[in-house]
């Protein structure tokens, strides 16, 4: 899924905060913000491996809730919205495509690593691919309540993030070629550094 997809889900999560405790709400979406985009950091050492836990990462949401239903302060409320989008977040990209530089094609069965299981989870394939019309689709529906209930600087930020997808989904499967006329301009010493997929 696209990184815009990731990151409004994160958001949607904070919601229910808004509603029970209105002043711990900009930390709850902050930390959604950043727990919905986090586990891509690992994007060019490891992808999907590195920061994406699935199995670790949901366990660990139980208790930071529980935490922060009991004690709500934005500690607490900050490590459980943000652990909840971060689990989301791994969890989500299993039933999107595999590991590949053109996803379409359908050739990658590594979707997420499970550190829990030692494996790789095949990917199901349910969003096509990262930038599918589906991932758009995806987008859009995160991006309604957080106009209708957000205020007025998360809608600003889902409307914005509905577009720049919009854009990248009109652009996606020309980018995989960018990318690799790119890779290819790179001195032989960098490409060590380079994600295989990209090679």
């Amino acid at each position: 899924m696209m990184a815009t997809t990731h990151a409004l889900i994160g958001l949607v999560l904070a919601l229910p905060v808004l509603t029970v405790a209105p002043e711990l709400a900009p930390v709850a979406f902050v930390a959604g913000f950043v727990g919905g985009l986090a586990p891509d950091l690992d994007l060019y050492t490891g992808h999907r491996k590195t920061l994406h836990y699935p199995v670790y990462a949901s366990v660990a949401t139980a208790p930071a809730l529980a935490l922060a239903a009991l004690v709500p302060t934005p500690i607490t409320v900050a490590l459980a919205v943000g652990l909840a989008a971060a689990a989301l977040h791994a969890v989500a990209d299993v039933f999107g495509s595999g590991l590949e530089l053109r996803p379409w094609n359908g050739a990658s069965e590594r979707a997420v690593f499970s550190h829990y299981h030692g494996r790789w989870i095949r990917p199901r394939r349910w969003i096509r691919y990262d930038g599918s019309p589906e991932d758009l689709l995806l987008t859009g529906l995160a991006a309604v309540p957080l106009v209708a209930l957000g205020g007025d600087r998360v809608a600003a930020l889902a409307i914005a993030f509905v577009a720049v997808s919009a854009v990248y989904v009109l652009l996606r499967k020309s980018l995989a070629t960018v990318a690799e006329r790119l890779v290819a301009l790179l001195p032989a010493s960098a490409r060590p550094y380079v994600p295989a997929r990209y090679l």
